[in-house]
């Protein structure tokens, strides 16, 4: 019975060191995926569907930019957003299945190559908003760094505010800082001066410095107008393009560089 009872104490008394130890990072991952948010909007909604609007008419000036895999169904957009232009890139279109409309020289860098080939094919025609999003709609898991209800990428681009994107010229869709912005993740491994010169050589940044200090809130998803993306000549767009085509850093890798500069190469700061 002693042994037992010394058994149950020591236990407990590791369990409460292995809680202790995870407490900053429990609480680091439930902001990270705005785990109170997600878990009070998903009982306010429970039980009510949301039906698809109607909408009527062409769709407006301003276009939603993605890329996709195959088998990832993007009905959603067509379906929830009628009022947006869309151009959905199929990177790793198979040659037994019909050619999707629009494909990427290659599948590298994520997200990076459907996003630059875009403005690069339309560079002399594009509509005055840009907006730039993965091919998940929603989801706890998939769509966690989506900073609206229910990680709900229709609930931001519903939310998007056109005028702001206009006047600020490149707007993140990530609110929160958390990952890729706090101060603890701006000595960046990712974007390193060597990298960061490599990127930049032969666009009209070469021999811009490098900050020290690179953070932006993640995943890859902002929205910026048409008169930003023109303060770059076309040629910086293809360079970068080719940057991530020629690099050897992985389809992951270049991706995540990406990732860090997207608010760099629209014309703001470091961090």
């Amino acid at each position: 019975m002693r042994w037992a009872l010394r058994f149950a104490l020591s236990a407990s008394i590791l369990l409460i060191l292995v809680l202790l130890l995870l407490k900053n990072k429990l609480e680091d991952l439930a902001d990270q995926y705005s785990v109170g948010s997600y878990i009070k909007t998903s009982w306010d909604n429970f039980g009510t569907v949301q039906p698809a609007p109607i909408y009527h008419g062409k769709p407006g000036d301003k276009i939603i930019v993605m890329a996709k895999l195959e088998h990832e169904n993007t009905d959603w957009v067509n379906d929830m957003l009628g009022d947006w232009q869309a151009a959905i890139y199929t990177v790793n279109p198979s040659p037994s299945s019909p050619p999707p409309d629009l494909t990427t020289p290659m599948n590298k860098g994520h997200e990076a190559m459907a996003y630059l080939s875009y403005i690069i094919s339309n560079y002399s025609d594009l509509p005055s908003t840009l907006t730039f999003i993965h091919s998940h709609r929603a989801g706890f898991l998939a769509a966690w760094h989506t900073d609206a209800p229910l990680h709900d990428n229709v609930a931001a681009l519903n939310s998007l505010q056109a005028p702001f994107v206009q006047s600020n010229g490149y707007v993140n869709l990530r609110c929160n800082w958390n990952p890729g912005c706090e101060e603890a993740h701006r000595e960046n491994a990712h974007v390193t001066a060597e990298v960061w010169a490599e990127v930049f050589r032969g666009t009209s940044s070469e021999g811009v410095p490098y900050p020290g200090q690179v953070g932006a809130g993640c995943c890859a998803q902002f929205a910026v107008s048409r008169a930003q993306v023109l303060k770059r000549p076309v040629g910086d767009y293809e360079r970068l393009r080719q940057w991530v085509v020629e690099t050897e850093q992985s389809d992951a890798k270049s991706g995540r560089v990406m990732e860090f500069l997207w608010h760099v190469i629209f014309g703001k700061e470091g961090v």
